[in-house]
């Protein structure tokens, strides 16, 4: 396997140019095209990517370390098909609608300014993660570990707390009228 270290890639389309699969460290990709390409058995570690295109890429034992996702666009990603071993990144001004990260132990993640419609968190272990200013609109959470997540200033997110982990999460208070809705209880 090829070893990169310290590279910073720019406005690569690897739908056209075929993705050197390897390990990648310390490198910085900046608006490169990922979206639907097969980029299996790659490792990343302590890398950037910014404005990239990941919609639908094949990402089979991808390993993600210390990673950050800023501005990216990544619709239907399976993030469940990802190596679980340490998977830990940070998504920042990032478009996640339609990804999976069913079964995930991604702890203490990070979500940014960070649209999360329809993302199917079921059986994820999101302990300690943080939700900020993020529309989750039909996200899914279902035996979902949720302690101590801050969901403070993130919207449009509801879940049946009967059915996850919800220990000391955090809630604004106008949340919370949506997350009672199934009990039919008057809050004022």
């Amino acid at each position: 396997m090829q070893f990169y270290d310290t590279l910073t890639i720019e406005n690569k389309d690897y739908q056209e140019e075929k993705f050197p699969i390897g390990e990648y460290e310390n490198c910085t990709f900046n608006s490169c095209d990922f979206s639907t390409v097969d980029i299996s058995n790659t490792i990343f570690i302590d890398c950037f990517f910014t404005n990239c295109n990941f919609s639908a890429a094949i990402i089979n034992n991808v390993v993600f370390r210390t990673v950050k996702f800023t501005g990216c666009k990544m619709l239907g990603m399976n993030f469940q098909s990802a190596n679980q071993v340490g998977l830990d990144f940070s998504f920042h001004h990032c478009n996640l609608d339609h990804s999976l990260f069913t079964k995930c132990k991604i702890r203490s993640t990070t979500f940014a300014f960070t649209s999360i419609k329809q993302v199917d968190f079921s059986r994820a272990d999101l302990s300690s993660a943080v939700f900020n200013q993020c529309d989750l609109s039909e996200a899914v959470f279902d035996q979902t570990n949720l302690e101590k997540v801050s969901f403070t200033s993130s919207f449009n997110y509801t879940f049946n707390p009967d059915q996850n982990n919800v220990k000391n999460s955090k809630h604004s208070i106008h949340q919370l009228v949506r997350l009672f809705e199934k009990y039919k209880m008057i809050i004022e």
